[in-house]
């Protein structure tokens, strides 16, 4: 058998675990190893492997290695007493690393004034599997250095008869006030050990054997929880009952009557509105009235011991089969996030941790249910709303694959007309399930203003509002509601004149859309005969068709990363042209603005090799990752220029930040002209996302044969805020007086050089923008394929002077709110 080699993950003096004043470490409790006293401010990892857990407060990770070791590193004695303080994360739970890659950074002075000890121990955990052949103590170590060499130890292919007798299950609230952390796991163990039954605590659905401090640990069980202790075999009541207990005394860890307060977040200006109204973060536009029915979902049951491991891989073989046929059907938005889905069931690491699980007894539902949980764990504990919010598509996929197994079939309530769906959360199948004739709008409580939820609210026209927070759960069934999701405002139990006025809202806006759409197909010209550009936004060929059929006169963005995501490989250059061929055949010759690939950031794909990033917003993402991949670049080139006609397809480069960046991007297109016989030019542009692109917007424009802003990401940029961060996300506003500076210069420094600008973010759908854009310059607004007859609509009653010194006052106030409430006297004026 090879051997394994685990090197120093510390600068330090390595010393027996006897040395470490703990008698947790000291008596092997979780596991033998070797610990070192730190001379370095940065914890290493001492092998290839990936991250399990990372505690809360910072100062313990652990991870598997080569050949299945696992690995616990526990830096200092008694620092989770620190809650964080000292310690700065630098990987991720699920992360991927690489032996002497850097895993917490650490304030070494703080530690050694603060802590009762700075030895660091580094644990094997699984020692029943590994024996420790040779260990480095006694002498100064360097990161990287040879520290221990393990050798499995050999294991016969005998599975052990699982323990007779039923389940012996009890429920107890963890007191612990840093919650499970190492010296408590390991006294679970020590506990449990004594007793001839299996025990297993678990939590949310996910449990962990309680002789295994890493899989205690991964349930990330903090003070307050209520976990479930369970047990089988001839002494399971007894065992059960001794781990309670063990729970609720402390375990000498002391208790608290309240969590240990976190360190605060930075605070948020938060808009103080009236009685009976909630905030909530727009995730797709609209006005409805309604019914307020609140959509609960129980987990399916599903039993916890298998009947054998033969007939439970049969059954989950089978089931994410029939699960995987279902989702391989459909359209559009719809399509795209079924996509996702099947992504999720060929991962490999998903399915192996199911039949593992299956492996060691366990049924195939609850094994499904456990892998599942813990990616989704996994994610969400990445550190990013977006990734997070991927979660919420394991946990749908995990309700599918159950009901598969146990015959459950997926129920969807029937609801009245006119009814405003309330939840906790929601799952991309049940928006999918539901009757856009009898649903009105969707106002949930948790969720992301970018998850699939939201996309595909938008996509079947529900005005929904996501991230309102725990005041929805209040809201009782029956309760008449008031859903501006424009305004980010749910108001409940209005009186009867707040209703009557909404209802009057509610018909005039039903109204106008009618007559808009009956206009659809015509120009869009101002009052005073100014051509103004009306496209549209595309994610799919599903999404043309829809622009088309509302009077699109073109694509101010086409968004090609939906080809790039959730998928192992890149697509190749025949399908890319495929597909952008069927797109401009549908707009029929209208132009196509194509956006090159924007990944990484908030959007990674996994086949291409970027490397986790501390800031991902500010890193390898946009136009930086295709210069970075040359390859990738050049076959998406290729892809757009093999279109016919020749010169439809515009070429529109993302997050440009310098003239470098569009120069070697037209070299390229340029070269590949010559090469395919081109002889039409090819319109080059380029997006404004950063601060930097439009304060040199004239610098920019000189290289460039169009500008469009991208409102969204400029706006998130300008101020600092993340837009799909729910704490933050009501002060990401794009008429902000700085957006609206940097809209202006951007319109200045390109018209120097006879450039058009374009604006294609959220703000070409907003109506309280529209004429302000127009004030400031802008001559092609690209909204959402189903507002582009209300934004031609809107344009038709402007006239470039009004809207000229509508901006410049605009321009002179001070916050967002001013130019709104401004902007809104300004359409009044408009409608009398």
């Amino acid at each position: 058998m090879t051997a394994i080699l685990l090197t120093a993950p510390l600068q330090g003096w390595a010393t027996p675990l006897d040395d470490v004043p703990d008698a947790v470490f000291a008596g092997r409790m979780l596991g033998d190893g070797v610990a070192i006293d730190p001379v370095g401010a940065c914890l290493h990892a001492p092998c290839d492997g990936e991250v399990l857990t990372l505690h809360a407060g910072g100062h313990a990770i652990t991870m598997r290695g080569e050949g299945g070791v696992e690995l616990l590193m526990h830096i200092g004695i008694d620092t989770v007493q620190l809650g964080g303080q000292g310690f700065t994360a630098r990987v991720a739970v699920g992360e991927r690393v690489e032996r002497g890659q850097a895993l917490i950074d650490l304030d070494l002075d703080a530690l050694v004034r603060s802590a009762p000890s700075v030895l660091t121990p580094l644990i094997v955990t699984n020692a029943d599997r590994f024996r420790i052949a040779t260990r480095e103590t006694g002498r100064l170590v360097a990161i990287g250095d040879p520290l221990l060499t393990l050798e499995p130890i050999a294991v016969t292919n005998d599975t052990a008869p699982l323990p007779g007798g039923e389940r012996v299950v009890a429920s107890v609230r963890v007191p612990l006030a840093h919650g499970l952390h190492a010296r408590p796991a390991a006294r679970i163990g020590e506990t449990a050990r004594s007793f001839a039954a299996e025990s297993w605590l678990a939590k949310d659905g996910r449990e962990a054997g309680t002789r295994g401090a890493v899989g205690l640990l991964g349930l990330g069980i903090r003070f307050g929880d209520t976990v479930q202790v369970a047990a089988a075999g001839p002494d399971a009541a007894d065992a059960v009952a001794a781990l309670v207990a063990l729970i609720e005394g402390g375990m000498g860890e002391g208790v608290a009557h309240a969590p240990v307060p976190a360190v605060p977040a930075a605070s948020v200006t938060q808009v103080e509105l009236p009685a009976g109204q909630l905030a909530g973060t727009l995730a797709a536009p609209g006005y409805a009235i309604g019914i307020a029915r609140r959509w609960q979902v129980a987990d399916i049951a599903v039993p916890v011991d298998g009947a054998g491991v033969t007939v439970e891989f049969g059954r989950l073989d089978r089931a994410l089969e029939t699960v995987r046929a279902a989702l391989n059907d459909g359209t559009g938005a719809a399509a795209a996030i079924r996509a996702a889905h099947v992504a999720f069931l060929d991962d490999a690491d998903l399915t192996a941790a199911a039949r593992t699980a299956i492996a060691e007894g366990r049924d195939a539902g609850h094994a499904w249910r456990h892998a599942t949980r813990a990616q989704a764990a996994g994610l969400k504990g990445l550190g990013d709303a977006r990734l997070a919010e991927r979660a919420d598509d394991l946990l749908d996929l995990e309700r599918q694959v159950l009901g598969v197994l146990t015959g459950t079939a997926a129920s969807v309530p029937v609801f009245a007309p006119g009814t405003i769906l309330i939840a906790d959360d929601l799952l991309p199948s049940q928006v999918m399930a539901l009757d856009p004739a009898h649903v009105a709008g969707l106002a949930v409580e948790r969720g992301g203003p970018t998850s699939h939820v939201a996309i595909l609210a938008a996509t079947m026209g529900l005005p929904a509002l996501v991230a309102i927070g725990d005041a929805l759960t209040a809201v009782a069934d029956g309760t008449p509601l008031i859903l501006d999701a424009d305004a980010g405002i749910l108001h409940v139990a209005p009186d009867a004149a707040t209703l009557a006025s909404a209802r009057d809202v509610a018909a005039a806006r039903q109204a106008a859309q009618a007559a808009a759409l009956a206009r659809a197909d015509e120009a869009c010209v101002t009052a005073d005969g100014v051509r103004i550009e009306a496209f549209a936004n595309l994610g799919s060929l599903a999404d043309a068709e829809v622009a088309v059929a509302n009077g699109a006169e073109g694509s101010g963005l086409l968004r090609t990363e939906f080809l790039f995501l959730d998928r192992a490989t890149a697509p190749d250059v025949a399908e890319q042209a495929a597909l952008y061929g069927a797109i401009a055949a549908t707009l029929d010759g209208r132009p196509l603005i194509v956006r090159l690939l924007d990944v990484g950031g908030d959007k990674p794909a996994p086949y291409l090799p970027i490397a986790v990033e501390e800031n991902p917003a500010l890193g390898l993402r946009g136009i930086r990752v295709a210069l970075a991949m040359p390859e990738l670049l050049e076959a998406q080139l290729r892809a757009i220029l093999s279109v016919r006609p020749a010169g439809q397809c515009r070429i529109m480069v993302p997050m440009v930040a310098s003239v470098a960046e569009i120069v070697a991007v037209r070299a390229v297109v340029e070269r590949l002209r010559s090469e395919m016989g081109i002889a039409e030019p090819v319109e080059v542009g380029i997006m404004v996302e950063t601060p930097a692109a439009a304060v040199t917007a004239a610098t920019l424009a000189a290289h460039a044969d169009f500008l469009s802003i991208g409102t969204n990401d400029l706006t998130q940029y300008a101020l600092a805020m993340d837009r799909g961060n729910p704490a933050v996300a009501s002060g990401v506003d794009g008429l902000h007086p700085a957006v609206l500076q940097l809209i202006a210069h951007t319109a200045t420094g390109a018209a120097r050089h006879g450039r058009w600008v374009g604006v294609c973010g959220g703000l070409a759908s907003d109506r309280l923008a529209i004429p302000l854009l127009i004030g400031l310059g802008i001559t092609e607004l690209s909204a959402a394929p189903r507002f582009v007859p209300e934004l031609k609509a809107l344009v038709r009653g402007l006239t470039i002077n009004r809207c000229a010194a509508l901006a410049t006052e605009a321009l002179t106030l001070s916050s967002p709110t001013e130019v709104r409430a401004l902007s809104r006297d300004f359409l009044k004026g408009l409608d009398a």
